[in-house]
């Protein structure tokens, strides 16, 4: 079995085996286990928080797709490392054959039947298959699939006979990460409009090509999927392909209850003598006939979404344009960290987020590293520092340097495995405030893990807890923290929590997000920039927040200068 620690990934792979292995013991009896399993494993597959966390804080059941029956197996496997209840069931298959189902048109019958009257050479090369697709990272990080889907877009609009292309799916729905590149195209001409979808310069492989659809393979195993549909219908194309899916079985759900059909085409009566199928051009008019509010893609995970859009309670989405500093930030100032330094000066710095219409910045190199460095050795370093924001801040208030009109003096500093933070009071004495944040230690269990996050937030210059659990996307899970308690803490003491905007992080994950945002706790967006360029990434940190329900009250950076050093006070 997997362990206690197992990823969600592992777990979705586990499910869907689960799901085989009824298959094996009859098709028809156990159908809805069938059903529930597969389901399930989708649900944690596209999860943006780790299902242990989740269970750690009883939240398991809340995971659209997770009924009590499997909730109650998941419990065991993160008790006890492994379910009784899998094993009986798994017991006698072999292990090669749940493999030899990660390859296309391979389901357990056929592996079975491969594995026990195949050719044992075959099978290792079907083995040596899966070998190498596991190589091949299976989700995308979210900048990655918007690039290429761009780059397809513009290629599909240099036909004239397509009016309008839209990305689908788990990148329309702004999700951290992203399998399957889906698109859509408004077009009278689907052949011609396919045809120049499958000439894209960069396929390497046509996978197929129908009438309303086509699948291309690009360099890295990048399969992007293309359909066609015209204009009058294509608002309930973009409503049926964006999912999610646990968002649209809710609303076909609904729509059963009120005598209706739901499909890509429209919508239709079940019951007359018409059975014409009402179409729609816009998604708006799609939700707005089955009495619901304009949903955005990013809300659509079933997490009660359908409920606010009937009660006109749906949140006024934060955007780009609401956020006026970047909170995190990485100058090339030499202050001896033993992390990575930052590549552009302050001064380009302050010009890059000018370009950005920001009002203000903060200076968040990492602490001057210990190692080689007395007490007096860091509050020197620091006192430096001080001395050249003071300087630049002159320079702001006496030239200007275009919109922005104060940079603040921060720090990102390590949190310590005993909760203390490794800079002395004189040199912290010197910062308007700090960002804490985890770099080590990510294993230690969960409630040693909180009481030292708490232990450093506690220190009156502690102001943001930076990229919260540690994660890094495809690479790392991140630590084992009690949210519930943080969450309090960080409410009670008026601290903040970073949402961090580098792709590879995306942290405070977007469920994390929506259960702060429920409690009041206050949010801040930052890029956590080496490079100057490095500012641009404050998009994806806007998607996480929007995901997790946030409105521009629950960012910080949304605030006025003024406003802001009012906050700090």
């Amino acid at each position: 079995m997997l362990g206690n620690r197992a990823t969600n990934l592992q777990i979705a792979e586990l499910l869907r085996d689960v799901a085989a292995s009824y298959q094996l013991k009859d098709d028809n009896k156990y159908k809805f286990q069938i059903i529930a399993y597969e389901r399930a494993a989708d649900a944690v597959e596209h999860a943006t928080s780790e299902l242990k966390d989740l269970w750690d804080d009883g939240k398991l059941k809340d995971v659209p797709g997770i009924g009590p029956s499997i909730a109650q197996h998941l419990g065991e496997i993160f008790q006890n490392g492994k379910s009784q209840h899998f094993e009986d069931l798994m017991k006698g298959i072999p292990k090669e054959a749940f493999k030899l189902m990660e390859l296309p048109g391979i389901g357990i019958k056929t592996a079975l039947r491969l594995i026990t009257q195949g050719k044992p050479s075959e099978v290792e090369k079907l083995l040596d298959q899966v070998k190498e697709r596991s190589k091949v990272a299976k989700r995308h990080l979210l900048p990655y699939a918007t690039h290429v889907a761009s780059q397809i877009i513009d290629w599909m609009l240099t036909n004239p006979k397509i009016k309008r292309v839209d990305p689908l799916g788990s990148l329309r729905r702004q999700a951290a990460t992203v399998g399957d590149i889906d698109l859509a195209c408004v077009t009278d001409d689907g052949a011609d409009a396919l045809n120049h979808f499958t000439k894209y310069p960069e396929t390497q492989k046509i996978i197929e090509k129908g009438e309303h659809a086509a699948s291309i393979l690009l360099p890295g195993n990048v399969q992007v999927d293309m359909m066609v549909q015209p204009e009058e219908t294509y608002g309930s194309l973009l409503q049926h392909f964006t999912g999610s899916k646990h968002h649209n079985i809710a609303i076909r759900e609904y729509a059963l209850k009120k005598g209706l059909s739901l499909s890509e085409y429209g919508i239709k009566q079940l019951k007359g003598k018409r059975q014409e199928v009402k179409a729609f051009k816009t998604e708006r008019e799609f939700y707005n006939y089955l009495g619901f509010d304009y949903i955005e893609p990013e809300l659509r995970e079933d997490s009660d979404e359908l409920d606010s859009a009937l009660n006109h309670t749906l949140p006024n989405l934060v955007n780009l344009k609401d956020i006026k500093a970047d909170l995190q930030i990485h100058s090339d100032f030499n202050i001896e960290t033993s992390h990575d330094l930052g590549e552009s000066s302050m001064e380009d710095l302050v010009k890059k987020g000018s370009e950005l219409g920001y009002e203000y910045l903060a200076f968040t190199e990492h602490n001057p590293s210990q190692k080689g460095h007395t007490d007096n050795d860091i509050v020197e370093i620091l006192k430096r520092k001080r001395e050249k924001v003071d300087q630049l801040n002159y320079s702001i208030q006496e030239k200007g340097i275009g919109s922005v009109k104060k940079v603040f003096n921060s720090l990102e500093i390590d949190i310590k495995p005993d909760g203390s933070l490794p800079v002395p009071e004189t040199g912290l004495n010197t910062l308007d405030f700090v960002l804490v944040s985890l770099h080590s230690s990510f294993d230690l269990e969960r409630s040693i893990q909180t009481k030292r996050v708490l232990t450093a937030l506690a220190h009156p210059k502690a102001k943001i807890f930076a990229h919260p659990t540690g994660r890094k996307l495809n690479e790392r899970e991140g630590a084992e923290l009690n949210w519930p308690e943080i969450f309090d803490f960080c409410l009670k003491r008026n601290k903040w929590i970073e949402i961090n905007c580098d792709p590879m992080r995306l942290d405070l994950p977007d469920t994390l997000v929506h259960e702060a945002v429920k409690l009041g706790v206050k949010l801040t967006l930052g890029t956590d920039a080496h490079h100057k360029d490095g500012l641009n990434n404050m998009v994806w940190g806007v998607s996480v927040a929007r995901r997790g329900w946030s409105e521009k009250k629950d960012i910080v950076n949304t605030r006025t200068l003024k406003e802001f050093e009012e906050m700090l006070i």
